[in-house]
């Protein structure tokens, strides 16, 4: 039964499956098409034109759904980026750890996009909001999408008799088949969900309010304040809470040694539910700072109040009470304040100022 289905809706399941995934449903398009593959390579005398037809189907469907984050990344910016993180099921550090090879590697992190869950659903959006041409990002996509597919595709190819030995005993449950791969998915999907909770617990989970925090400000008894958000994320988004320092959690030692244990610390970054502060401030905890609390919703919180914030580069024009990041444009990279980069300008992303 099976068997028959790939074989005559294959490229359908190919595109639909394919396009659900670039579009951020938890549906998993590498096994299928290993299975197309696998379906194909059982009819050798028509194997070629039909490989080609599903590696179209499956560029243009990837293509199709990239540009529709590729397009919402570049006309909404950073908050593209937040409504992701919220969606998917992707860990929250995953998407920090995108913008990071993103910031390294430039568009070339699409060659490898595809292969990597929750790379791709950020990495694309992240492109839009820096600024990326859309005559680079197309040729860069459409090539990952393209090496994606052969490899799947490739290994139905490979293991065609395995996998027709396979189908020959799901047949044997008929209409059961279909259970055992909505069962299957579902598992998947609970699986995501569950590590993405179960990271969750493990964080620090005091919290300081923007109004706590604003308080100590007034009264002069202002604390450190760290911004440990991306690189990348600051040059989508180039302003900060007035006195706020620069920070990578991966630098631990160094900043417990610049600290008095006594001291009162307090961490934003852009995530949803402060995962990358909330680590943070659970280690720092651990090293002996005793007063180390993430920033209950981060800088969007303290934005949405309407209090000031500062612009990390000179010539920022300043930003008012209510004034959101504006988003990019096809010709800009976030205002033109991010900090250039060779292997951005390398990869397509159009040339910035470097911050002073």
């Amino acid at each position: 039964m099976l068997h028959d289905l790939v074989a005559k809706y294959g490229p359908e399941m190919v595109f639909l499956n394919v396009l659900g995934a670039a579009l951020g449903l938890p549906i998993p398009a590498t096994p299928t098409l290993i299975v197309i593959g696998a379906s194909v390579a059982m009819a050798p005398a028509n194997m070629w034109p039909h490989l080609c037809l599903i590696l179209a189907l499956s560029v243009c469907a990837s293509l199709l759904g990239d540009s529709f984050w590729f397009n919402a990344g570049r006309r909404y910016g950073n908050k593209t980026l937040y409504t992701l993180c919220k969606l998917s099921l992707s860990r929250d550090t995953c998407m920090k750890q995108t913008e990071r090879f993103f910031g390294r590697w430039g568009l070339r992190v699409l060659f490898a996009a595809k292969f990597i869950p929750g790379l791709s659903l950020v990495s694309v959006p992240l492109a839009g909001a820096m600024g990326v041409k859309l005559s680079s990002f197309i040729k860069y996509d459409s090539a990952g999408a393209a090496l994606w597919a052969v490899c799947g595709l490739g290994v139905g190819v490979i293991f065609a008799y395995q996998l027709d030995f396979l189908f020959a005993e799901l047949n044997l449950y008929g209409r059961d088949t279909i259970g055992i791969i909505v069962v299957a998915l579902a598992g998947y999907v609970a699986y995501r969900w569950w590590r993405r909770q179960a990271i969750a617990k493990t964080l620090e989970t005091a919290r300081v309010t923007v109004d706590q925090l604003d308080t100590l400000m007034q009264a002069g008894l202002a604390p450190v304040i760290y911004d440990i958000r991306s690189a990348e994320k600051r040059q989508i988004d180039p302003y900060v809470i007035p006195g706020s320092q620069f920070a990578d959690e991966r630098q631990l030692d160094g900043i417990v040694a610049s600290l008095d244990p006594l001291q009162k610390v307090v961490i934003y970054c852009s995530c949803p539910n402060e995962v990358s502060a909330a680590w943070m401030a659970k280690r720092l905890r651990q090293l002996g700072i005793v007063d180390a609390t993430p920033l209950q919703g981060g800088l969007e919180a303290w934005r949405d109040t309407g209090r000031k914030l500062e612009p990390i580069a000179y010539g920022a024009a300043p930003l008012s009470a209510s004034a959101k990041p504006a988003p990019s444009s096809g010709n800009d990279c976030a205002n033109n304040l991010c900090v250039s980069s060779s292997n951005l300008e390398e990869s397509g992303v159009p040339d910035v100022q470097r911050a002073s």
